[in-house]
């Protein structure tokens, strides 16, 4: 028997990547979504979902399910991962999984006192693409790494009801894209930043941020840059620097895109381009590290701590741009 999944909630990221991605997994299975506005019995139908509760208590209080998947809106995460890990469900949460790293760091205690995995939802760190990144990098052949660079942006339109339009609800270009961008350098260099200065867009009269850049410094002077944005077309890229060379991921976070792939841009000196490609579907590949996680009881590639970690990072980016200076991350 699979990992027997709860969903909670009825998000589009839900419907149209992780379930899919559970329903494809190998030992993991989705036997039930729960919804607080009524919508879980259509939505069950629609997704071949066998069972639905009408609320998230209820489906907590259901022993059949093993883990539960939390695709709510940001403010949301800590009170229903709580919840859940007291109610002894492991916990799968999209990202970002909290808008504090203190918030974050509850969570994750409550997951480790109730004996519990939690993992967060950056589903792009499980394609195969940047295993290749990161074995290029370790070879030599780039040289040294001085610098990464990162942007993750879409347009979105003039959609003024979007919940990544609502501070209150953890909205903002930052928490929605960049904070890819900023996980990927900590994940790809593989060290924590030590100062960062971030600047932004943000609407006369207040709101989110719509587009936001900043650089990070690193140990032995390594930096990373990143720019975020809802307010251009679709770019999702990374590009790593170094003293002999470049590598180059053009869909470093959607690959599974239309019309994009897993595809390794490697520059030598002499300015030549190779490409190589590598393939997976990283949703199913993150459900299914998961599931083995749980099954083994095991702690995930992606721990809590990373978490707390990366969260730490994009607070000192807003810090950064409320205060109008760099920030040192402590």
């Amino acid at each position: 028997m699979g990992l027997r999944f709860g969903i909670m909630g009825t998000a589009n990221i839900a419907r149209k990547a992780v379930i899919p991605a559970i329903q494809n997994a190998t030992d993991a299975e989705v036997i039930s979504v729960a919804s607080g506005s009524g919508k879980a019995k259509e939505f069950a139908e629609e997704m071949s979902i066998p069972h639905y509760h009408d609320s998230y208590e209820a489906m907590l209080e259901d022993e059949t399910i093993d883990a539960v998947y939390i695709p709510l809106p940001n403010t949301l995460h800590k009170k229903w991962t709580i919840a859940a890990a007291k109610k002894g469900k492991h916990v799968l949460c999209e990202k970002p999984a909290a808008i504090t790293a203190r918030d974050a760091m509850e969570m994750v205690e409550a997951c480790e006192e109730n004996r519990v995995v939690f993992m967060e939802a950056f589903m792009y760190q499980f394609h195969p693409q940047h295993e290749v990144v990161r074995d290029v990098i370790a070879s030599g052949e780039i040289g040294d790494v001085k610098h990464m660079r990162a942007n993750f942006s879409f347009y979105l339109g003039d959609k003024p009801n979007n919940i990544r339009l609502s501070s209150e609800l953890g909205g903002g270009s930052i928490w929605d894209v960049g904070c890819y961008c900023i996980h990927s350098s900590r994940f790809i260099l593989g060290n924590e930043p030590l100062k960062v200065y971030a600047e932004a867009t943000i609407p006369e009269g207040g709101g989110v941020d719509l587009s936001a850049s900043g650089i990070f410094t690193f140990a032995n002077g390594v930096t990373a840059s990143f720019d975020c944005s809802f307010e251009r077309q679709m770019s999702n890229s990374y590009e790593i620097l170094g003293t002999k060379g470049s590598i180059r991921l053009p869909f470093a976070y959607r690959p599974d895109a239309p019309g994009a792939s897993g595809t390794i841009q490697i520059k030598n000196s002499e300015g030549k381009v190779r490409e190589e490609t590598a393939e997976g579907e990283q949703y199913t590949l993150m459900v299914e590290h998961f599931a083995h996680s749980v099954q083994n009881n095991q702690t995930p590639s992606y721990s809590g701590e990373a978490t707390v970690n990366n969260l730490k990072a994009i607070e000192a980016c807003y810090e950064s741009i409320k205060q109008n200076r760099p920030v040192e991350l402590v």
